[in-house]
């Protein structure tokens, strides 16, 4: 059987759409004018023998999309603004109700229950209440529906724990494992033939461990998938959904990569599309946004000076990287991390004018934050450094962080030698599973005493820094993997532990740490944020379809399932207005997530 391509799914995927689309818009429109919609419609969710379903999730999506301009390269144009197909989510009460606002306007509605088969209804409608009946799922549709993390957990490794850790590293940094898509069959070269793709992706997993690996996911999935009963159920959704109601807006598309984004005290949200160096300006008040086509030096190549690592990859337009980004408290200036280049950039929200900062050394710009005396802090995770941007002197500080070993030291300092290569040709690293020659310096914070933060992915440790005496310290971190980290209020950090599944906090005071356990299995938490003024932690569960709240006082958890699978996240904001959480489904390839496309996501209170 030939298996078709991405680039081939995707087209197909597009043109059937826009068959779709074309003919419920002309439909719907008829219907929009013919129907009598009401002001708002009630829904009784229950189960066939009528009782009710707490939660179910519905959402809603308009049916008549707003007309996108892509006529550049399939994307709007710089400083074109375009309408968001908005879409909303709530949930039923103990009851099993839920009511739908502003019904005129022609929508489908899915809603969908844990164990239940989706059901579709659309509006206008001519009726106030609803009686929406779900049917069970058969166990093999049961089992098929849940997500990634609980499959993930029955992946045992042949009982290598380090091994299976080595993997999580490795292979869940930019999508699900175990998802439909991965735990297909598989032969065991084939599996290292994906292997090797995303090592050239920017994947770290060891050679001697590829056909290792392979050999167990062909096994294991193979058991798994015959043997389904052996997966256990995700956690049941929390009753208290019925008091949040989600907002999302389609950015983008199947190619594109949505990472890190910013919440703007101007109001709009700022969303860097990876791949296509692209900021897309989103008012959540209108659903209205606006792209901004970020710029490179004249002779820039796609990949910059990392090379185009993604040449089997059906479309790219990514000289600078848009990474990471953070707002200057003085000015409200936009800094922004291109992962690609030797620079920092600027984007000015009221101009929309944008500057590259050229720096003079290191490598891989990552992770950004600002701190009140208008310094711009970030990572430079290749070249295991923190660079300092001081907005004053428009000048860089360079801060090297430690080497592991002798060795390690002898491949930092051969960077620039490496670097001066032709990317195209350059010799490829051999990554051991300590990750030497790279420890990576990831997340960074500004504490509420100005010391910076810094968690170094693969040497499993903390550096801080303290800008008033110049000096770096760095603090053993017992766990493995902290990726990103935020400061509370009081000053203590809280990290995520990558392969260990656990929510870390460090007291600086006491030099102490105290780990809590996600309350999902085997999830992989790529970041979190910290709500200081509500005293809350935000972790992201990429793996489980989830975004997950922590309680410091209570240490209470709360779970909130994405509205769609495979929906992978690696970034949290919070208004700090009202305590809305905004998050991105930065799924790669995106076009593995349920919709085929990106998405900003809100969560807030319900509004009665």
């Amino acid at each position: 059987m030939t298996i078709p391509s991405p680039h081939g799914i995707i087209e197909t995927l597009a043109l059937v759409d826009t068959i779709m689309r074309t003919r419920y818009s002309f439909v719907l429109l008829l219907l929009g004018l013919l129907a009598v919609g009401t002001e708002a419609v009630t829904l009784r969710v229950t189960n066939p023998e009528g009782q009710p379903i707490n939660p179910a999730m519905v959402t809603r999506t308009p049916l008549v999309v707003p007309e996108v301009d892509t006529s550049d390269n399939g994307y709007p144009p710089h400083g074109v603004s375009n309408q968001a197909a908005v879409a909303t989510t709530a949930f039923t009460d103990a009851g099993g109700s839920v009511t739908i606002d502003d019904t005129a306007t022609a929508s489908s509605i899915r809603i969908r229950a844990q164990g239940y088969v989706d059901a579709h209804i659309q509006v206008p409608l001519d009726q106030q209440d609803i009686a929406v009946v779900l049917q069970p799922m058969t166990p093999a549709q049961k089992v098929a529906s849940y997500p990634s993390n609980v499959w993930l957990s029955q992946l045992h490794f042949g009982g290598d724990a380090e091994l299976k850790k080595t993997f999580q590293l490795n292979c869940a940094f930019c999508h699900q494992q175990a998802s439909p898509f991965m735990r297909n069959e598989r032969t065991v070269d084939q599996w290292v033939s994906v292997m090797e793709r995303m090592n050239s992706y920017g994947a770290r997993l060891p050679e001697p461990d590829h056909k290792p690996i392979a050999e167990l996911l062909q096994r294991e999935l193979r058991e798994l998938r015959e043997h389904p009963g052996q997966v256990p159920e995700p956690r049941p959704w929390d009753a208290q959904l019925a008091q949040v109601e989600y907002t999302e807006w389609p950015l983008g598309d199947g190619f594109s990569q949505m990472h890190d984004f910013l919440l703007h005290p101007n109001g709009y949200v700022y969303v860097g599309d990876n791949l296509f160096d692209r900021i897309y300006e989103v008012d959540p008040e209108t659903g209205a946004y606006t792209v901004y086509k970020v710029p490179h030096h004249e002779g820039a190549r796609v990949g910059g000076i990392l090379g185009n690592r993604f040449t089997v990859f059906p479309k790219m337009d990514n000289y600078m990287g848009v990474h990471s980004f953070a707002y200057s408290k003085k000015d409200g200036a936009i800094f922004i991390t291109p992962s690609m280049q030797q620079a920092l950039l600027e984007f000015d929200p009221v101009t929309k004018a944008f500057t590259i900062h050229d720096m003079p050394r290191g490598y891989y710009p990552h992770t950004i934050r600002t701190d009140d005396q208008d310094r711009v802090w970030f990572t430079l995770a290749l070249s295991n450094q923190v660079a300092m941007f001081d907005r004053g002197t428009r000048a860089f500080t360079v801060y090297d962080l430690p080497a592991r070993s002798i060795r390690e030291w002898l491949i930092l300092k051969a960077l620039p030698l490496l670097f001066w290569l032709d990317p195209e040709t350059r010799p490829q690293p051999s990554p051991d599973r300590d990750g030497t020659g790279l420890p990576m310096p990831y997340g960074i914070d500004v504490a509420p005493d100005g010391r910076v933060w810094v968690a170094r992915l693969y040497a499993n440790d903390l550096a801080v820094i303290d800008p008033k005496t110049d000096t770096v310290s760095m603090v053993d971190f017992p766990y493995e993997g902290p990726r990103r980290l935020r400061a509370d209020a009081d000053g203590n950090l809280w990290i995520v532990a990558f392969q260990d599944s656990l929510l870390v906090k460090y007291n600086p005071n006491s030099a102490t740490y105290t780990d809590y356990p996600l309350p999902v299995v085997n999830e992989i938490p790529y970041a979190l944020n910290v709500d200081r003024e509500r005293g809350m932690v935000w972790v992201n569960g990429n793996q489980s379809d989830t975004l997950l709240s922590f309680e410091i006082e209570s240490r209470q958890w709360q779970v909130y399932p994405m509205p769609r699978q495979r929906f992978f996240t690696r970034d949290v904001e919070i208004s700090e207005a009202d305590g809305a959480v905004y998050t991105s489904n930065s799924h790669f390839p995106t076009w593995q997530s349920e919709g085929g496309t990106p998405t900003l996501l809100r969560i807030t209170p319900r509004r009665d």
